[in-house]
Formats: C-alpha cells, sequence, structure tokens
C-alpha cells in the first residue's frame, strides 16, 4: 500500500472521475473511497479510464455500516458486492469498516463476514477505521485475523500517540484521516508556517512530510489540481528531528483536539 494516496471524502461523484483522473494522472496509485461518500461510481470511472495497470493500483473503500441497527452477514456481504459493482472491479484492495458504533455491539460479526471476503480473495486486505484500543481488544479477543488497517483521525492537532503505539504493537498500520485538518487552522498555525518558510515549501507539505516521517499512510483530498500536484511532492525533503517535536507538541496533552466524531459515541 503507498504511503501516501489521494482520497475522495466530499467529493461528489460528478466531480470524482475528474479529480481522481487528475491524481492518477500525477501519479497517485492508492486512491481511498466509501460507500457513504457516493462517489463509488466516478472512482471506478477514472480508474478504468486511466490507463494505469490495476496491478499497479491500489482501492480503498469501507462498509457503511449504518443506519441504526445491526448488521447481519448477508447485509455485509450484500453491502460489498454494490461497492465493487460500483467500482466496476473484481477485487477491492483494501476493505474497512467505515466505524465501530460500539453501543451496537456488532463490529465483531461484521468482521467474521469480513475474515470470509478476505479469504475468498475479493479483498485482498481487511481492516477497520475509527477504531479505539479496546475495540481492536475485542477484535483480538475474538478473531486471529489483524486488521490490517486502522484509518483514524490523525494530524499534529490530534497526533493519536497511544493509539500509534497500539497499532505498530500488533502490526497494524497507521492511516490518516484529515491528515491535514479540515479548514485552515491547522495550516495557518504560526508554527506552521514558520516551518513552511524555513523549507520553501507549503504548510500542507510541511504536515504532510510529518506524517511520513512517523510512518503514517495519509489520504489527503483535494480537487485542485495544482493542489493535487503539490500534495504529492514531498519526497524530496525531510523535517529535522526537533522540527517534527515542534509539530507533535501542537497537539501534545491537553492541547489535542479532534475535529471530527468520537467514535466512542458516533451512530447514525
Amino acid at each position: 500500500m503507498p504511503q501516501l494516496g489521494f482520497g475522495v471524502w466530499q467529493v461528489p461523484d460528478a466531480e470524482a472521475e475528474h479529480a481522481v483522473g487528475t491524481a492518477l494522472e500525477a501519479g497517485y496509485r492508492s486512491i481511498d473511497t466509501a460507500a457513504v461518500y457516493g462517489n463509488e461510481k466516478g472512482t471506478g470511472k477514472a480508474v478504468a479510464a486511466s490507463g494505469v495497470p490495476r496491478e499497479e493500483l491500489f482501492v480503498t473503500t469501507k462498509l457503511w455500516n449504518g443506519p441504526k441497527r445491526r448488521w447481519d452477514r448477508d447485509e455485509v456481504l450484500r453491502a460489498f458486492d454494490d461497492s465493487l459493482g460500483k467500482l466496476g472491479l473484481d477485487h477491492i484492495d483494501l476493505y474497512l469498516i467505515h466505524w465501530p458504533r460500539p453501543m451496537r455491539d456488532d463490529f465483531v460479526a461484521i468482521w467474521k463476514t469480513f475474515e470470509e471476503i478476505a479469504a475468498s480473495g475479493r479483498a485482498k486486505a481487511v481492516g477497520v477505521s475509527n477504531f479505539r484500543p479496546e475495540d481492536l481488544d475485542r477484535l483480538a479477543a475474538e478473531s486471529a485475523l489483524v486488521p490490517a488497517v486502522n484509518q483514524v483521525e490523525l494530524h499534529p492537532l490530534f497526533p493519536q500517540a497511544e493509539l500509534r503505539a497500539v497499532h505498530a504493537a500488533r502490526g497494524i498500520a497507521t492511516e490518516a484521516w484529515s491528515p491535514l485538518g479540515q479548514g485552515k487552522e491547522l495550516l495557518t498555525l504560526p508554527a506552521v508556517a514558520a516551518l513552511a518558510g524555513k523549507y520553501g515549501r507549503s504548510a500542507a507539505q510541511v504536515v504532510l512530510r510529518w506524517h511520513l516521517q512517523h510512518g503514517n499512510i495519509v489520504i489527503p483530498k483535494s480537487v485542485t489540481p495544482a493542489r493535487i500536484r503539490e500534495n504529492l511532492d514531498v519526497f524530496d525533503f525531510e523535517l529535522e528531528a526537533a522540527d517534527v517535536a515542534a509539530l507533535d507538541a501542537l497537539g501534545s496533552g491537553a492541547a489535542g483536539r479532534r475535529i471530527g466524531p468520537d467514535p466512542a459515541e458516533f451512530d447514525v
């Protein structure tokens, strides 16, 4: 799985084909979508039109395990088939449970069906999204299959150091959604702006470089061609250790804060 991919959250289906096509042309080879994003068809059209060999691409999508009810095996299998059909693919490289929703107590049962999907080869790997350490404990207690990835909110304002350590101990890759935060707050902070000036890079490039040096997988989103290309251009410089630490400090201790929902409470 490439460490830097392209995300399409909040990209309308009509725009996804162009945005993903631009990303693939720029050199991205990992694309992250989800059933709830409503843009799997546009993403699939871009993949088909790109001319990039399928074996060079890594496509991720996610099970939207809502609304407020428990999911059974047949529903999970139907949802997977629906995503596969919309994407126009014969397999998905990574399939994720989108949210744990612990108040419903059904993610272990869903994971059992994910085991079947993985065994079939129609998903090359399976994982989770927004899972907490205690949710990962539940899976470990009831399944021998370790999630390949946990995709979570992660950025300098919410660095998730404890969760990243749990992942490292269990062999789970850490993937960051909203790696640049949402909105301009993170990218306009004086500490980030100062580093952008120091390295002659954009604020977004500095933050993406911070992720890469921590070993995080990142999926920045943009529909602007110049920014799509800029976000990929982060492999020819490196932040000094002191500068990585300065970005770490932005979200350390009580300063750390979520932008998105709390997985312990989120349910729709």
